[in-house]
């Protein structure tokens, strides 16, 4: 069994597909929400991530079968004055779970982060999924706070309709 991970090429028939199926498969899964992909998402996604400077997705490959995606997103930290890299998605398929994409992926990304001179990695998590808070425990990933009697950051959001 060889594991490789590299850039997907939106351009590319088959990258494209990969992105669609793996990001399905986290949307379905309780922890995505439990609904698949809508059909205005799956219709309109690669050519927005097309057009997104700033976004990158990495493919985890199984014997070159696609099983595990990371879709980041390039930001920038005012207090450190670098930039930063966001895992906005993170799913490996069910039946490829336990072979080390997961940690692949992040040995990736965080290369990636160190090429290009990046001061962190951030990432959101629900509290109730604990195999993948084990995951990024393990690679040294966790909660932070400016200043501890402050308590630790939250991740708040608000829709914008369209």
């Amino acid at each position: 069994m060889a594991v490789t991970v590299r850039l997907a090429d939106y351009s590319d028939r088959a990258d494209a597909a990969h992105v669609l199926s793996l990001l399905d498969i986290y949307a379905r899964d309780p922890m995505g929400g439990g609904e698949p992909l809508s059909l205005e998402t799956r219709r309109d996604l690669i050519t927005q991530l097309q057009n997104q400077p700033t976004v990158f997705s990495l493919l985890a490959l199984v014997d070159d079968e696609a099983a595990g995606l990371m879709n980041c997103v390039w930001g920038f930290s005012t207090f450190a004055a670098k930039p930063l890299i966001n895992v906005h998605d993170l799913v490996v398929a069910p039946d490829a779970r336990g072979l080390g994409l997961g940690k692949a992926l992040f040995a990736e990304v965080e290369a990636i982060a160190a090429k290009r001179g990046a001061c962190k990695i951030t990432l959101e998590v629900l509290s109730g999924n604990e195999p993948a808070k084990a995951l990024y425990a393990s690679l040294g990933y966790g909660d932070y706070a400016l200043d501890p009697e402050k308590g630790s950051a939250l991740f708040w959001e608000k829709k914008i309709a369209a």
